[in-house]
């Protein structure tokens, strides 16, 4: 009997030999007693700690609409959280990396994914439902103007923003902002590629369940420059000189609490969902790197672009002509500049987040270019390169500035300040090969009008 046990028994034992009438009400009183006594002690001695971050109770591709772990992290990385939390929060996204990884070794149909994906496969079914998330200054319109074409040829479901030609940004995406999207009805899309601030949970309402998630990643440093260029009337860089002085008094230009600062700091961060102005940390940078690994099937690098094509067509099942491409959203030379080391570093020291995310999926890049193999990939760059020159060769007269497009509907998005070149196809061309010719370098704008009233009609045209 326990100790507090024997001390009720001893009271109720001479309260019924002091007050005898009492008895049965000072047994009920004990049975109270009893109760409330164990009910403390069970929770005072339960010592198990309880996770405030439950681990995901679906498999991670299985990619539901629920508020799991992982997409509360963009919501978290930036708070002070103690150092058990930081922990459970880690073991969240490796418990979700071992998953994923043993997902995608798990044959999904008995012909075509019973090989390594580094592996030549000779029946192969292309993968049509696709999620890219367009990050800011990557070469990401190149990328997108693939998929629109991808989509349109196959005759693939887009969706579209209901505003402009961007979901809501720099605000986080919320599938209400799909056109024809309906929680109720809940349509098929097949591709969503369009400009936003990433929100996992969002996009899982709208897009299926087997989609395949990819993003471009690039150096930091261009990267900033290209910013600097393209939103110089951006809140933190109106009154500054160079990048060179805005990075030299970040403390007197950065303005931290604008809603376009992302252009100014750690932008693919932001992109990413998560805090762009976040304190830097290991603990960040490693949370930061496993919830992307994790979140996306394959991450492609800027300045590898051919190589990250390679790698997108394997990992597609598409073909070489699937992705040839030509440069779009190009500056001219005349809004480029170049930079000094000690900016450089300082560049980097001011986007520690996006540098470190960078440095780690450069890495992780060319670990899947090894598995892919080295010679392998030379050889299909070589044959990339040979059919891009081709198609050059076929459709282009030449890049030039925008006022000398012959066809003015071709003109691409102009900023303030720098002048985006484009194409003047060659004349001539046969019906077949004025079609492809035009889709390759006609700019996303555009392109997502035309898509747009394609597959929504001009009824409800933006």
């Amino acid at each position: 009997m326990s100790y507090w046990n024997l001390k009720v028994t001893r009271i109720l034992l001479f309260c019924s030999t002091v007050f005898p009438r009492t008895l049965k009400y000072m047994k009920l009183v004990y049975a109270v007693i009893f109760f409330v006594v164990l009910s403390i002690s069970l929770h005072l001695f339960d010592t198990r700690e309880q996770p405030k971050f439950p681990f995901p109770a679906n498999r991670c591709d299985e990619r539901n609409n629920t508020d799991t772990g992982l997409s509360r992290l963009k919501s978290v990385i930036s708070d002070e959280m103690p150092e058990s939390d930081w922990k459970q929060l880690l073991e969240i996204v490796e418990k979700w990396k071992v998953q994923k990884e043993d997902l995608q070794q798990k044959p999904s149909t008995e012909e075509s994914f019973n090989q390594s994906p580094y592996v030549k496969r000779e029946s192969c079914p292309p993968r049509e439902n696709i999620f890219f998330l367009k990050a800011h200054k990557t070469a990401s319109s190149t990328i997108m103007n693939i998929l629109l074409r991808y989509g349109e040829y196959h005759n693939l479901t887009f969706a579209f923003p209901k505003v402009k030609h961007q979901f809501w940004y720099p605000g986080y995406f919320s599938a209400k902002h799909v056109q024809g999207y309906s929680s109720e009805k809940k349509p098929k899309f097949n591709i969503m590629c369009h400009h936003m601030r990433f929100s996992l949970i969002e996009v899982e309402k709208v897009m299926p369940k087997d989609t395949f998630y990819f993003t471009i990643l690039r150096n930091p440093v261009s990267l900033m420059e290209s910013s600097f260029a393209y939103y110089k009337y951006s809140s933190s860089f109106y009154n500054v000189t160079s990048l060179e002085d805005f990075i030299q008094n970040t403390s007197k230009f950065y303005r931290s609490k604008e809603y376009d600062s992302a252009f100014a700091k750690n932008l693919l961060t932001h992109d990413l969902g998560f805090h762009h102005n976040a304190p830097d940390s290991p603990k960040q940078y490693k949370l930061l790197t496993n919830a992307v690994d994790t979140i996306f099937d394959l991450v492609l690098i800027t300045e590898y672009f051919d190589e990250s094509l390679v790698l997108l067509k394997d990992a597609l099942c598409w073909t070489f002509d699937d992705v040839l491409s030509f440069p779009l959203n190009i500056r001219s030379n005349t809004s480029r500049k170049i930079l000094s080391e000690e900016t450089k570093e300082r560049i980097k020291s001011w986007n520690q987040l996006d540098w470190q995310l960078y440095v780690h999926f450069n890495n992780s890049f060319w670990n899947r270019v090894e598995k892919f193999g080295r010679e392998r990939m030379e050889k299909e760059v070589r044959e990339l390169r040979k059919r891009r020159e081709q198609l050059s060769e076929k459709c282009l007269d030449a890049q030039v500035e925008p006022n000398k497009l012959k066809d003015k509907a071709m003109v691409p998005y102009q900023p303030y300040l720098i002048r985006i070149l484009g194409y003047n196809l060659k004349p001539g061309l046969s019906i077949n090969d004025q079609i492809l010719c035009h889709r390759l370098v006609l700019p996303e704008i555009p392109y997502t009008q035309l898509l747009w009233d394609k597959q929504i009609g001009n009824k409800t045209k933006t």
